[in-house]
């Protein structure tokens, strides 16, 4: 349905942007369109407060640097977005500029083409946080012979096996896993690219038991909720809470960490690094776009290794380099730093 009649209205060019080219040129996955989509409602109300103009009617000219700009610092300190996330949502709206570019040519506002020029905001990177065996070991053991904790024994030790994304695992069927007779599970991961990853034997074992156990058809999902209906995100986050309360009597060191289901994830990196899995196979492993990603994982192994090195090096053989007296060196080291 046409959302607006002039061709260079904000209400026209969205929906070509995302019917001609995220849907029918690129093919992106669901997540990713839900991702653009988000953006752009964001971005939408924001221009409709501050223009006052119904959204379907503003014209592109009101996109411009200055408006992005604005927005971009209403995400940061209105809603409280991280920086990552801001960087996303100005990465969507890049998007639809370079489809404007090559839509429209010189035709295309430079005022609205100078949005191309604002730059992504650095950010601190924090260490990326895991468990030790110690701790993932009583993670395990504290999900109980309920129904429930069965499932979820079987949850953490799938994304502990696979190192899955959470939307990777709810989404396992039954049959990507019979298929090979539980010996390797197929993931249907970010951008629909599949990988398949080997199983444990422990895993195989209870994989088999679990489906003998419910009467799993090949179509069922793997993990479901009592409904038959698999679990959510927010529902394997609010299980690994409740798992984690119990795993904290047998490992305090859990008690008071922020463990997210993602920090599974960077655990089964860490582990097959430490075992001396080689980078390219744990970026084939955990389904990386670029092996330069699992890069951060050794960043933060040799951080430790730094650590250790420095906590065992006796105070009494470091040794002071000679104090040079110099004005400008004085200079310099009275400066206050912001």
């Amino acid at each position: 349905m046409t959302l607006a009649t002039h061709p260079t209205d904000l209400g026209h060019l969205v929906p070509r942007f995302f019917t001609e080219h995220l849907t029918e040129q690129r093919n992106l996955s669901s997540n990713t369109l839900a991702a653009y989509r988000d953006t752009f409602r964001l971005l939408l109300r924001f221009l409709h407060a501050t223009r006052r103009t119904t959204p379907s009617k503003l014209p592109l000219t009101a996109l411009d640097a200055p408006a992005v700009v604005a927005f971009l610092v209403h995400l940061e300190k209105e809603r409280k977005s991280a920086i990552r996330t801001r960087n996303a949502r100005l990465a969507a709206i890049r998007s639809f500029l370079h489809y404007l570019s090559d839509l429209l040519g010189p035709a295309l506002p430079e005022a609205t083409r100078r949005i191309l020029s604002v730059p992504s905001k650095r950010h601190t990177r924090p260490l990326l946080g895991f468990l030790t065996r110690q701790e993932m070991s009583a993670l395990l053991q504290a999900t109980g012979n309920s129904w429930t904790g069965q499932r979820n024994h079987l949850l953490l030790l799938l994304l502990y096996n696979t190192g899955a994304r959470v939307s990777e695992i709810t989404a396992v069927r039954v049959q990507d896993v019979t298929a090979s007779d539980c010996r390797q599970i197929l993931l249907h991961g970010k951008g629909r690219k599949e990988r398949i990853v080997p199983l444990w034997s422990q895993t195989r074992r209870e994989l088999r038991q679990w489906i003998k156990d419910n009467r799993l058809l090949p179509g069922d999902p793997l993990l479901s909720n009592r409904f038959k209906q698999p679990l959510s995100r927010s529902g394997v986050a609010w299980q690994l809470s409740q798992s984690l309360r119990q795993a904290e009597k047998l490992a305090p060191s859990l008690k008071g960490r922020r463990i997210s289901p993602h920090t599974l994830r960077h655990t089964t990196a860490m582990h097959l690094l430490q075992s001396g899995v080689a980078h390219e196979v744990i970026a084939l492993w955990l389904g990386h776009e670029s092996p330069s990603t699992t890069h951060l994982y050794v960043e933060a192994d040799l951080e430790m290794k730094r650590r250790a090195i420095e906590s065992i090096t006796p105070g009494s053989t470091r040794r002071q380099p000679p104090r040079l007296d110099d004005q400008l060196l004085r200079f310099l080291e009275g400066q206050r730093l912001c």
